[in-house]
């Protein structure tokens, strides 16, 4: 069990239909200890592979973005949802559909912050059903740029979001990977993990 899992099985609250509550150590409240942990881990997993911007979609995986980008030495990106009236017209957009919040999120980031060429990780808090990664992955590449990997803390292991995203070839690491949760009994398992990690 690495140091995600322990802290998860630790500390993690299984809701209610079986919704997996962190929110006082990754995405309401956050640990800077663990988030530090997090991205260094990030950075080992990816070692080798060329990393010019870090990208997620707000909010929950700017604080792990934020980390991972001053430990590569580049610039964070984070997608908005909705529009704004402070942002430029000149966007890339992509829609996901938000698991936790069931609606579908129009997501954008503007022309300058992604450009043709770029090598770009891109991280988040939780993996369900990977639409927030697709939407990520369709701003990257509308932008011309390369995906370098997929930085994920906690996959649901029982959706299909991390085997889609597999089979299409991305380079998809996720610290802890959800196999079943128990709201009953507060129990929960993890899918074993290659040595390496």
């Amino acid at each position: 069990m690495n140091f995600l899992e322990a802290k998860i099985a630790a500390e993690g609250y299984v809701g209610q239909g079986n919704i997996l509550k962190v929110d006082h150590f990754l995405n309401h409240q956050i640990d800077v200890k663990l988030i530090f942990q997090i991205a260094e881990e990030f950075k080992r997993r990816f070692d080798g592979r060329r990393v010019d911007k870090v990208l997620t979609i707000e909010a929950s995986g700017i604080a792990i973005a934020t980390l991972l980008g001053h430990l590569y030495g580049v610039p964070v990106v984070f997608a908005k949802k909705g529009a704004t009236a402070n942002c430029t017209d000149d966007k890339y957009m992509a829609e996901a559909y938000s698991f936790t919040h069931k609606r579908m999120n129009r997501v954008f980031v503007s022309k300058p912050y992604l450009n043709a060429g770029e090598h770009v990780l891109i991280v988040d808090d939780f993996l369900a059903d990977g639409q927030a990664a697709s939407a990520l992955i369709s701003l990257v590449e509308q932008a011309g740029g390369t995906v370098s990997g997929i930085g994920i803390a906690i996959e649901k292991g029982q959706q299909q979001g991390g085997q889609l995203l597999r089979q299409r070839g991305y380079h998809l690491e996720s610290l802890a990977i959800v196999r079943s949760m128990d709201h009953a009994t507060q129990t929960i398992t993890f899918a074993p993990q290659s040595a390496s990690h």
